[in-house]
């Protein structure tokens, strides 16, 4: 069996990702008597529920993403895990700047690597579209939004053309989809109408979904008011629009209707990441390490998985930010509970509901007792993710660029 640093008698424990579910085992593991190790291709925790708000400048990238190695004990490389040895018990990695290869000893290997975007193979999107899982993602959404408007600004462009530049197309009527059409709702009517008064009447967004209702994982009311919402801020909500194949300039769907656009956000749910689909495990119908109510993948003895790229055996749980991060919490007192010779008690989610941002200073709020809407549920929304922030500094940065967006409105430079 492996072990710690030199001199070090503990076990040595490989954290690999630093999303919601590894960073909340990180930082509630300081006192276990183990050397933590975090290996991931970024050297940031990323508060996703409000990614959605930096793609138009409503926050600033800084204020949503936090560092990993400030008050962190254990140790943090830069690298990305390529395959997992378990009979050796190693990781082979690469670093993320000058892809050296390196191997990661590990008696405790907890997999938290998240998801990609789900493609669904459909041709073109890797090429053409835009996702936004990473905070680069939101930064290159920023980027193509203000390519386009100085691009329709050009004098002498024909209007067909000028339609197109200035449709911006979502795929995806989940959550990401919904918040990104709201945000940038918000900005074409604000800020666009006072910057770009001769372009406002040219922009358009349009939202496709493959199914019949936005947001199919909330109460039907809300999903309801928030497609009624969408509708009377004059965004376009299109269902069972099966996306076939993207071009260069257009949206292919199916039955072979052409959609032109300027700007193409992917937001269809979550696919597999490479590295998941090379390990031994067994997966589930969907590509996700299966785990038992204990986090821990069957057959391997000390190796755990949690967040996006997991799901439970028995009792599928819904692959949120909330859900990630109680696996995280919850993995802590288990491993202080078995390296103490305790059983530690099964794993057990708490649905504590779910938010979204609708654009127009409205929000929803599903939860267990209470279905809210409007500018009621909009102050609830904000007021719980500035709670949710890791530290003090992020609140205070959110609290500010809220300040700033309302007082001064959003930055609409091309960066």
């Amino acid at each position: 069996m492996t072990r710690g640093d030199a001199g070090s008698d503990r076990p040595k424990c490989l954290v690999l990702g630093t999303g919601f579910g590894s960073f909340s085992l990180v930082k509630g593991g300081k006192r276990l008597p183990l050397d933590i190790t975090v290996i991931s291709p970024r050297n940031h925790f990323l508060f996703t529920p409000l990614l959605a708000s930096t793609t138009v400048g409503t926050l600033e990238f800084r204020s949503v993403i936090e560092s990993v190695r400030l008050g962190q004990t254990g140790e943090f490389l830069l690298a990305e895990a390529e395959s997992v040895d378990m009979e050796r018990r190693v990781v082979t990695c690469r670093g993320a700047l000058d892809k050296h290869a390196f191997e990661a000893p590990f008696d405790i290997l907890v997999i938290g690597v998240g998801a990609t975007t789900h493609t669904f193979g459909v041709p073109g999107v890797v090429d053409y579209a835009l996702f936004l899982k990473q905070i680069n993602d939101a930064r290159l959404i920023r980027q193509r939004i203000f390519e386009c408007l100085e691009r329709a600004s050009i004098p002498g462009l024909g209007d067909e053309e000028r339609n197109r530049l200035l449709h911006f197309v979502i795929v995806g009527g989940g959550p990401t989809g919904v918040e990104f059409a709201a945000e940038l709702h918000d900005l074409a009517f604000a800020e666009l109408r006072k910057a770009y008064p001769r372009l406002i009447d040219y922009v358009r967004i349009t939202l496709l979904d493959a199914g019949s209702v936005l947001l199919s994982s909330y109460d039907a009311t809300l999903s309801e008011y928030t497609k009624n919402h969408f509708r009377r801020q004059a965004i376009d909500v299109r269902f069972q629009s099966h996306v076939v194949a993207v071009k260069a300039d257009k949206v292919v769907l199916k039955g072979g209707e052409e959609i032109p656009y300027g700007c193409l956000i992917w937001a269809t749910g979550n696919g597999t990441t490479d590295f998941v689909k090379a390990l031994p495990f067994e997966k589930d119908a969907h590509g996700r390490i299966l785990i038992d109510d204990f986090l821990r993948v069957a057959g391997y003895e000390g190796v755990y998985a949690l967040g996006d790229c997991s799901a439970l055996r028995v009792e599928p749980i819904p692959a949120t930010a909330q859900a990630a991060e109680q696996q995280g919490n919850y993995l802590v007192k288990s491993l202080a509970m078995t390296l103490n010779g305790r059983i530690p008690p099964p794993f057990r989610y708490n649905n504590q509901g779910m938010l979204a941002y609708v654009g127009g200073h409205s929000g929803i709020a599903d939860l267990n007792h209470f279905k809210g809407r409007g500018f009621a549920a909009f102050l609830f929304w904000r007021s719980v993710y500035l709670t949710k922030l890791v530290s003090f500094r992020n609140k205070v940065q959110v609290l500010l660029d809220w300040a700033r967006t309302f007082i001064f409105g959003r930055e609409i430079s091309r960066m």
